[in-house]
């Protein structure tokens, strides 16, 4: 989705929020970084230049926003093209059981987190293989 600098890729949200308050057009990128962020009004206020310097970290108390967000879209593309195979299915299935699609999100993040955490650590390509695995152990 985006680089590897956090500066850029904090500024991508503050940016999208900022059009989607001011009703400016916006990407298709754009748009899904503004809903994720509609959908997380705690975060809302925390979207500003000043942002994008912070430290979040779990040390000092702090839920990261940005990479809370970032889980977010990378799981709704996920299920969008259903990559890995059978997360559309396990998303359809945790939505309908919570009733809520923002809530089955939720329950899958973990699962991501976990995943990505694990790959970085053996500097390897993320198991899809055990992550749908953990993803159908919700």
């Amino acid at each position: 989705m985006f680089g590897q600098d956090r500066q850029e890729l904090r500024q991508m949200y503050v940016d999208a929020w900022r059009k989607s308050v001011a009703g400016e057009i916006m990407s298709p990128l754009e748009a899904q970084i503004a809903q994720v962020v509609r959908d997380h009004p705690e975060y809302q206020e925390m979207l500003t230049p000043e942002a994008l310097e912070e430290s979040f970290t779990p040390e000092g108390g702090k839920t990261n926003p940005f990479l809370h967000m970032g889980l977010h879209l990378a799981i709704r593309d996920q299920v969008a093209t259903n990559r890995p195979p059978g997360i559309a299915a396990v998303f359809k299935d945790l939505a309908t059981k919570t009733g809520d699609p923002h809530a089955a999100e939720h329950k899958m993040l973990d699962c991501l987190a976990q995943t990505l955490w694990e790959a970085q650590g053996a500097n390897a390509a993320p198991d899809e293989q055990k992550y749908i695995e953990r993803l159908r152990g919700i």
